[in-house]
């Protein structure tokens, strides 16, 4: 699959292939400080032509909470038909561990997740299973503040369920920030068992076509869905393992700086999602 770098990707170029975006958020529709106007101008341009699009996100909130947040950063309507994310899916896999005890590892606004799980929290020595949704205070602090505690998780054998399997992700003025897919890989390291629901796994993208399918009443040909995103572990490696394109956003959390090998890349890239 060769990319012309000459000539990035634009979506109103592809929009007649697809019939449905499954589409980022971080990164692509929105950055550390705001949402990305052409972005969100692309996606109700594609709506417009009669395209189908779920926002597809490894934030560890509920989609309606992820709704909140982008209404509240000022998203119009007739962006989107629908939002999946990995606490979406993570939910379910919650679930199955109640009621526990389980090890709560991330901040206290991530709680929502746990919402409807059954789940009882303990201290680590107690627990059977660790939740993570991320670091508690991941504006200062790095995956070694938490070398010990993993450390003593992994001899004690917790399995580990990542609800967002993103490494970094941009935070504001652009900042790369630790998420919880960065204590997972740690964890791992270890030897520990670690859980995903997120991108790239299975669960999210079926959550995501039963979404649509569910919306429009018709099935979605795996040959015309697009993802669009700007993480090659998880956005690029999701649509690969699910063979659908993908429009791949360099000017993402990569900013630019990948070296494809040979020139070879995504079906389709471009430093940012435009129409």
């Amino acid at each position: 699959m060769l990319a012309d770098p000459a000539a990035p990707a634009r979506l109103s170029g592809l929009a007649g292939r697809y019939d449905a975006l499954f589409c980022d958020v971080w990164g692509v529709i929105r950055d550390g400080d705001s949402l990305i106007a052409p972005a969100i101008d692309a996606l109700v341009r594609f709506r417009e032509a009669g395209g189908l699009v779920c926002l597809v996100s490894n934030s560890p909130r509920r989609a309606g909470s992820l709704e909140r947040l982008l209404r509240s950063m000022g998203a119009p309507d007739g962006v989107w038909d629908a939002i999946v994310t990995s606490g979406d899916a993570t939910h379910a896999l919650l679930s199955r561990f109640a009621p526990g005890p389980a090890y709560k590892l991330g901040p206290s606004f991530d709680d929502p997740i746990y919402e409807g799980t059954g789940l009882a929290f303990s201290p680590l020595d107690a627990a059977r299973v660790i939740s993570c949704t991320g670091l508690v205070d991941y504006e200062t602090e790095t995956p070694d503040d938490y070398a010990a505690l993993l450390a003593e998780a992994a001899r004690l054998q917790l399995p580990m369920v990542c609800a967002n399997p993103d490494i970094v992700v941009q935070g504001p003025g652009g900042k790369l920030l630790y998420c919880a897919g960065a204590l997972a890989r740690e964890y791992a390291a270890l030897g520990g068992e670690t859980l995903y629901a997120g991108k790239p796994h299975p669960p999210i993208y079926a959550l995501a076509r039963a979404r649509l399918e569910s919306l429009s009443g018709r099935t979605l040909a795996q040959d015309r869905i697009l993802a669009v995103g700007d993480g090659v572990i998880t956005d690029l490696a999701g649509a690969n393992n699910e063979g659908v394109d993908c429009l791949f956003i360099t000017g993402g959390i990569n900013s630019g700086a990948i070296d494809w090998p040979d020139g070879r890349g995504p079906r389709w890239q471009a430093p940012d999602l435009v129409w």
